[in-house]
């Protein structure tokens, strides 16, 4: 692994990135074909938290935090700090002193393929985390790392710049050039079910709107009365 901080990588724009974080992370998984979710092990320290912003990336060692204050330097407002290690690793690495730190520099939140700790002051703070554990166990800052270089993530490729989106649901990334076709095809998405919405609340029914109804049978589906059933068993 090389060790090395690049400081100055390309990111998506903040704004674009903060829409797809109101979009949300269902709506921009779907609407981009189900591609760049992080999976079901990353879950946020505390409900309600929504994001979207541009990934600077980290690569630890486990058990190590050294690099999350190198990076600390290299955020900027808008940005989402995202940590990775090298190999599995749930000690909690981040915790209110990070989330201070980065709050100062106007970071939108993290996200941890670690663990995290401090979970009371952090939904105090309302600082946005997201993490594969929550753990107690602490660091040290002994191992070099890099910052800014492409991590593997919930079999993801992140890379520095890239949009960051996360909710409730998880964590999802977008890869920068991807960012005006998600745009695009998450408010489609958007109107799409708004349609739809308005028209189950008039009643209809999703196997008339989706065109459903017409292809159970191939899927072996029969409608039988109660006296049939209770006969044929």
């Amino acid at each position: 692994m090389r060790t090395v901080v690049v400081t100055d990588p390309p990111r998506a724009d903040a704004a674009d990135a903060a829409r797809l974080g109101e979009f949300g992370v269902a709506t921009v998984h779907e609407a981009l074909g189900r591609v760049g979710y992080l999976g079901p092990e990353l879950r946020p320290a505390w409900p309600g938290a929504r994001i979207g912003g541009t990934a600077v990336t980290v690569l630890c060692w486990p058990g190590d935090n050294l690099m999350i204050h190198v990076a600390v330097e290299q955020c900027r407002p808008g940005d989402v700090l995202v940590v990775a290690t090298n190999s599995p690793s749930t000690d909690g690495l981040f915790g209110e002193l990070f989330a201070t730190a980065l709050a100062h520099r106007g970071v939108r939140g993290v996200v941890l393929g670690c663990g995290v700790r401090d979970v009371a002051e952090l939904t105090e703070m309302g600082f946005p985390a997201w993490s594969r554990a929550v753990s107690a166990q602490g660091s040290v800052k002994a191992t070099a790392g890099a910052v800014n270089v492409p991590i593997a993530l919930g079999g993801q490729t992140v890379h520095p710049g890239d949009v960051v989106v996360a909710d409730d649901d998880g964590v999802l990334v977008v890869p920068r050039a991807d960012v005006p076709r998600a745009l695009t095809a998450s408010q489609a998405r958007v109107d799409k079910e708004a349609a739809s919405r308005a028209a189950f609340e008039q009643g209809e029914l999703g196997l008339d709107r989706y065109g459903l109804r017409e292809r159970l049978a191939g899927f072996g589906i029969e409608y039988v009365s109660y006296e049939e059933h209770v006969r044929e068993r």
